[in-house]
């Protein structure tokens, strides 16, 4: 933490890299299958970093990253939102009574209205739920006020999915946003948003877009699904999600050394405990290296 430049709010400290203050805005709880999320990795060394419950399932929280700076205020995914119905909630245990997005951003004196961009790195529900809300029955943007920026190659996939993935996306999450033109579709690594670069990533899902933020001493990226909880670092802890987990496996292998090198930040999207960490190679494995708080 003492390599970053720190600010405080009101008593909570915030860390600052590259003209942002960044704020961890937790959005919901919620569970999915452990074996899903660990693939080919054995339940009896999966558990020991994320206990699963009675029906196999284990806890993981959606963590929006907020990007304060340049004149805007930008937010990295949205979570699962809170529009389902009961039974996809119990299926996937959603909790967004005890943590919420607005009761996060009202943490920090920040209301949904005045968000300028949703930054998403993929399309699947639990990332980008969020972005619309029902209000009497009807869709409408929780963000009214934002440009929603999309990877075009994910936008494709999302419209015409495979029988793998089609349960991953919803219509809803999207529809009443493109009725509105609110998106900007993003071609490669197009630069759209200053001072933030991208890395693609294909083995999870096709486009993933990872915002990359950096000064001349730091440097945070937000890793979605790639690296999802601090327990996927090790290179063949992938998930069974993953349209292509060889290929994640080859993209971690081609991002790990340079963090490790760099001692970059990596902010996780759905680990209970972690907010984001630093990496080290062990000489058999990479591993959390240190916890960084980004904000609390």
């Amino acid at each position: 933490m003492a390599r970053c430049n720190i600010n405080a709010f009101k008593g909570i400290i915030l860390m600052n890299i590259g003209g942002y203050e960044l704020y961890s805005i937790e959005t919901s709880h919620f569970s999915l299958d452990g074996g899903a999320m660990f693939g080919i990795i054995p339940k009896t060394m999966w558990e020991k970093d994320a206990p699963a419950d009675h029906q196999n399932r284990i806890t993981m929280v959606t963590r929006s990253l907020l990007l304060v700076g340049h004149g805007r205020k930008i937010i990295v995914d949205t979570g699962n939102g809170d529009k389902w119905h009961d039974k996809f909630k119990a299926i996937y245990n959603i909790d967004t009574e005890s943590v919420n997005l607005n009761a996060s951003l009202a943490k920090y004196n920040f209301t949904t209205d005045d968000i300028t961009d949703v930054f998403c790195t993929h399309m699947h529900f639990d990332h980008i739920g969020g972005n619309t809300k029902l209000v009497n029955g009807k869709l409408e943007p929780v963000f009214p006020n934002a440009t929603y920026w999309m990877q075009k190659e994910n936008w494709d996939l999302a419209n015409s999915p495979s029988e793998k993935d089609q349960g991953s996306f919803m219509e809803a999450d999207w529809s009443v946003l493109a009725e509105n033109s609110m998106i900007h579709l993003v071609d490669g690594k197009e630069s759209f948003l200053p001072g933030i670069n991208i890395e693609l990533s294909y083995g999870h899902t096709t486009g993933m877009m990872l915002p990359k933020i950096q000064n001349s001493s730091n440097t945070i990226v937000y890793m979605a699904d790639l690296i999802p909880m601090a327990a996927h670092i090790p290179l063949p802890w992938v998930m069974a999600y993953d349209i292509n987990p060889v290929l994640t496996v080859q993209e971690k292998q081609n991002f790990l050394p340079k963090a490790v090198e760099e001692n970059w930040i990596l902010f996780f999207e759905h680990d209970p405990v972690h907010q984001a960490c630093t990496v080290h190679f062990d000489g058999k494995h990479y591993r959390l290296k240190e916890s960084v708080i980004i904000s609390g």
